[in-house]
């Protein structure tokens, strides 16, 4: 293999119209393997020179973002983790590139490998240039090749300049990042003051608590963007979530719980996930729900029932909320604790959390993906307050069962 490119546009065919303009006289020869889409092109030799045949196999996300899901299935998506954790750890002369490249890389939605399967196509390099410009791509080149420009694996712009290798050389002084306007509906806003202190913040904290910090993570909303959940929602969902706890917990069954919450009128609440869970309680889905412990702490909190949120090393225990501030109970109409809550932390309170939580998650992800452990903190714990958090923000404007936590 010469190189892979990767790139936040899509396009196959768009690969193929180039190959076929730099070697009009090629057979082309499709199939598929694996996934990825592959395209042979074949030129004949001359009289004392064997066939020149050039392979790209391409692939792309089954759902094209402009930042890498926590939770796609998508082998390409793995696989970009897998870059960002192996790109995040370099070294680097220039730390304004290297941020850029992170978040770059996040925006990547196809992937394409060139080989030279056979003799030396002579305009290979032009190929491969031209398919860099045209995708706005970044090239993961392998040494010693036509595009080389360092002695082992590296990274190079479209321009085929080098934008970090692994000793952190860089020779490029901007890189620009794209993203179409139809995987993102927002605008690019200026970084606000509260967001630049907000990060400082979280990475005081970390490093106070020797946790690895990505100082290349982005901002996480402003407070003039963002609109924390109303009391009433938050009660609400904080209800259902301690409904179904029971269940978890082996404290009533499916069917009773489904009942309670029809008797107080709560169904329309209840999340289809939610749903198939009480009706189908298995031993498996019952342990995933207990992990919501911390998600119904974390929402308490959030109505300032619960003082501190504490750190994410100890799990949270409910038996430390007082019976007449929680939302069901013997004799308890879960209608008047949700009709009793008016108040709210503040935005600034939630997102100072919901930085701090979403830099933790990094770590743990980070740890995760290098195979090593983590054990100033939980991930688990981490996770699930994290989830919690971004509902709490609108992140993404997402529905409970639909949060992600993207690092």
């Amino acid at each position: 293999m010469i190189c892979t490119l990767y790139a936040h546009q899509l396009g196959f065919d768009k690969i193929i119209t180039i190959l076929k303009t730099n070697i009009p006289k090629g057979q082309i020869t499709f199939s598929e393997l694996d996934g990825f889409k592959i395209a042979e092109i074949q030129t004949k030799g001359g009289l004392f020179s064997s066939d020149h045949i050039v392979k790209i196999s391409y692939r792309e996300r089954l759902q094209p973002d402009y930042q890498i899901s926590d939770t796609e299935h998508c082998p390409l998506n793995e696989n970009l983790k897998g870059l960002y954790g192996f790109a995040s750890s370099l070294p680097t002369t220039n730390e304004n590139i290297k941020s850029l490249f992170l978040r770059k890389i996040q925006t990547l939605n196809s992937e394409f490998s060139i080989f030279q399967e056979k003799g030396k196509t002579k305009n290979l390099k032009d190929i491969i240039s031209q398919l860099a410009d045209e995708f706005d791509a970044i090239v993961f080149a392998q040494p010693q090749t036509i595009i080389s420009k360092a002695d082992g694996q590296h990274f190079l712009d479209k321009h085929l300049n080098l934008i970090i290798d692994l000793n952190g050389h860089c020779e490029i002084k901007e890189l620009k990042v794209v993203i179409d306007s139809k995987y993102y509906d927002g605008e690019i806003e200026e970084i606000t003051e509260d967001q630049k202190s907000r990060k400082e913040e979280s990475e005081l904290i970390l490093k106070n608590h020797h946790i690895k910090i990505n100082a290349n993570l982005p901002f996480i909303e402003s407070e003039n963007a963002t609109t924390i959940r109303t009391a009433k929602e938050i009660a609400q969902r904080v209800t259902i979530l301690t409904i179904t706890n029971l269940v978890a917990f082996n404290n009533i069954s499916g069917d009773d719980a489904l009942k309670m919450i029809t008797d107080f009128d709560l169904l329309d609440i209840v999340t289809p996930d939610e749903k198939s869970f009480l009706e189908n309680p298995t031993d498996q889905k019952k342990n995933q729900e207990t992990w919501k412990c911390e998600c119904i702490w974390t929402l308490m909190w959030a109505l300032k029932i619960v003082d501190d949120l504490g750190f994410p090393n100890q799990m949270a225990d409910l038996n430390n909320i007082p019976f007449e501030n929680y939302p069901i109970g013997p004799d308890k109409n879960p209608n008047d604790f949700i009709n009793a809550q008016t108040e709210v932390r503040s935005k600034t309170e939630i997102l100072n959390a919901n930085d701090l939580y979403y830099r933790m998650d990094w770590a743990c992800v980070d740890a995760r993906i290098n195979g090593k452990e983590i054990t100033e903190i939980h991930n688990g714990i981490v996770y699930e307050r994290h989830y919690a958090l971004n509902w709490l923000i609108n992140y993404m404007s997402s529905d409970w069962d639909d949060v992600t936590c993207d690092t």
